[in-house]
């Protein structure tokens, strides 16, 4: 499952995502989100777990917590009709 991370810590890499999800199963995979022009994080990224089950568990246990000073938000995500990349439901 696809999941949506908004409100990050704009210090936050690739491999803390990856760290924090995988306390709730398989990560696939995890890719933040990056301004082409200035090169910096936009705040937010996209997390995907193996198993569904685990990855709505970590949407309810994650949603609304504080991560590196920071409120996240936790949502499943879809791929927009036409595309394949994600967005947030």
């Amino acid at each position: 499952m696809n999941i949506f991370v908004a409100n990050l810590n704009y210090k936050i890499r690739k491999e803390n995502l990856e760290a924090i999800f995988a306390e709730y199963g398989e990560v696939v995979s995890a890719k933040i989100i990056f301004d082409r022009d200035t090169k910096r994080s936009k705040g937010y990224g996209f997390v995907e777990i193996a198993d569904d089950a685990q990855a709505e568990r970590a949407i309810a246990d994650l949603n609304g917590a504080e991560w590196e000073g920071k409120v996240i938000m936790v949502k499943k995500s879809e791929a927009r009709p036409g595309t394949e990349t994600p967005t947030p439901q």
